[in-house]
């Protein structure tokens, strides 16, 4: 078992990934698994090799130190290379949202201008004729007989025998300079790319590293999207400059999921709360199965093993107490680490009854990763953790009860939104990052969050939800006035595992039945995670700025101080 690579002799992201494949280089560093079958394992000297291969295009192509290439794709070790590569060539990486819409990711690359773009077939097909305006475009696993017109097909890259090819010139960055721009989950309004500098990354990992480090012998799965801020840093930085095994599968449904985990012994994985819950219904599904006797006989060996762990967690105590449940996750599983959305606290303590403690952080793309997270000495379902080391964090004029707004500060945070100096300058004053979110520490330093003061939603899924972006969908519905928000900034303190996108209308008595059908309709067609759960009548005027843009806080206030919850009207 090898230690992980000190991060703090490092002047760049890409100094410290190039040491760690040499450091590591006969360890299996990628998988990728399609199904029940394994399509490709790398070295560490593999990744580099292959990862060499795309540098040296960039190099040719006049791609370096400070030009912006884009990666979008889906979990695959292809990501993770072109991602290297990049890096390797002092290039500021972007990666995108497989999972948006074309016309979106479309949007982000006409806001990053990348001077690279790598793209897996079936997404680049999607793109309509001049959507795309990269000059260097690589298309990955597209057919053969595929014209791409100017875009060059990544398998070319990887043709022949270049052993003694002259290396691609490694290119140095800085600290301060910036190493990725990511753009926050959700597309309302105008983007919002968060520009991460080397020591934020550096920094980051750092503090992380000393809490959760990975190690030769360590798998993890990677199910998250890699350019989600979470699986970015604990399933390709932390785990390649541990020495671990990234192991990806193309297909995640569940019955795949558990080959996976089965298959290849996985330690370590990181999950969004929408998953966790999966897996607590799978486990209770299985339980309920079982005769009464054998559930009281668990139900025993559970109870010992939350004695016995009560401290600190014991994988190898843990596992045996309660082989059965252990097996049914691949037997090796030591933690899952859980963010990008509330989690359950209940649903939390009931795993690590199991012996498989999750990890609770809390933390924005502005703050690179993570700002708090749950250390397990002892393991606390009931907050989100302490400040990561480096990181202070402090509640902005707190009420009576302690509750106020979270405020960040430290090296982690962003430098600043591209582009945007005024939604910069609003998002940080002073060196504190004004998160939105309120909450209130305990006397251990333990945040506790209680709501949103923003009006978005973070879904079970880990998406950011900007309902001004749903209220576009709804233009025209039979009403005078509507206007989409997030229960929790109209009436803060709610639930956030029940929180609700909710359509505010005003119009004539009569028009709710014709309104309700219609704006059903279109809900219909929207993603689940951007449905509107409920209604809320308004019978004033929605007070509007001379240029008649809606005063969206002034509204919320009336409809708080008028209403009550109660108010809402399930569709």
């Amino acid at each position: 078992m090898s230690e992980m690579v000190a991060p703090e002799r490092y002047r760049s992201l890409g100094e410290l990934l190039r040491d760690a494949l040499l450091t590591f280089k006969s360890e299996i560093a990628l998988v990728e698994a399609s199904r029940k079958k394994e399509k490709s394992a790398y070295t560490y000297a593999d990744f580099s090799r292959e990862a060499m291969k795309v540098a040296r295009q960039l190099e040719e192509a006049g791609i370096g130190a400070g030009d912006r290439v884009a990666v979008l794709m889906s979990n695959q070790p292809r990501w993770l290379i072109s991602a290297y590569a990049a890096m390797y060539r002092g290039c500021v990486l972007v990666p995108l949202d497989y999972k948006l819409e074309a016309p979106e990711q479309a949007a982000l690359l006409a806001h990053a201008k990348p001077q690279a773009l790598f793209v897996e077939y079936p997404i680049y097909r999607l793109f309509g004729e001049g959507d795309i305006d990269v000059p260097f475009t690589v298309v990955s696993e597209a057919p053969a007989s595929e014209d791409l017109g100017a875009a060059r097909r990544y398998e070319d890259f990887l043709e022949g025998n270049d052993g003694d090819a002259t290396a691609p010139a490694f290119v140095q960055r800085e600290r301060e300079d910036v190493a990725a721009i990511v753009y926050s989950s959700g597309t309302g309004g105008q983007p919002k790319g968060c520009m991460l500098t080397n020591d934020a990354y550096l920094e980051q990992y750092r503090g992380l590293g000393s809490l959760f480090p990975m190690t030769t012998g360590d798998r993890y799965f990677s199910i998250l999207p890699t350019n989600h801020a979470i699986d970015f840093m604990v399933g390709f930085v932390g785990p390649i400059c541990g020495g671990a095994a990234i192991i990806h599968q193309r297909s995640l449904r569940p019955e795949f999921i558990n080959w996976t985990m089965k298959e290849y012994g996985v330690t370590h994985m990181a999950v969004v709360p929408l998953i966790l819950e999966a897996f607590e219904r799978r486990i209770r599904e299985r339980l309920d199965e079982t005769k009464p006797t054998t559930r009281g006989f668990l139900e025993v060996l559970t109870s010992f093993n939350q004695l016995l762990t009560d401290r600190k967690p014991n994988h190898d105590i843990s596992r045996r107490l309660l082989k059965p449940v252990h097996d049914a996750f691949g037997g090796h599983l030591k933690m899952i680490f859980c963010g990008g959305a509330f989690t359950d606290q209940a649903r939390a303590e009931f795993f690590y009854r199991l012996g498989i403690p999750v990890v609770i952080g809390y933390g924005l793309t502005e703050a690179c990763t993570v700002a708090t997270v749950n250390d397990l000495k002892p393991f606390r379902g009931d907050s989100v953790g302490k400040a990561v080391d480096g990181v202070e964090i402090r509640i902005d004029t707190p009420t009576g009860q302690g509750i106020g707004q979270v405020l960040v500060k430290g090296r982690t945070l962003m430098k600043g939104y591209l582009d945007d100096d005024e939604q910069t300058a609003e998002s940080i004053k002073d060196g504190w990052l004004q998160t939105g979110d309120l909450g209130w520490l305990d006397a251990s330093g333990h945040l506790h969050l209680v709501g949103r003061s923003k009006n978005m939603i973070v879904t079970a899924g880990g998406k950011n939800v900007y309902p001004e972006d749903i209220e576009q969908k709804f233009e025209g519905l039979p009403c005078d006035e509507l206007a989409v928000f997030a229960t929790n900034f109209i009436w803060p303190g709610g639930d956030l595992e029940d929180e609700l996108l909710v359509a505010v209308y005003r119009g004539e008595d009569g028009d709710d039945e014709a309104l309700r059908s219609e704006l059903a309709q279109r809900n219909h067609r929207l993603p689940d995670f951007k449905r509107v759960g409920g209604l809320v009548r308004w019978d004033e005027d929605f007070p509007r700025t001379a240029s008649m843009k809606l005063k969206r806080g002034v509204l919320a206030d009336m409809l708080r101080e008028n209403l009550e919850r109660a108010a809402i009207r399930p569709l």
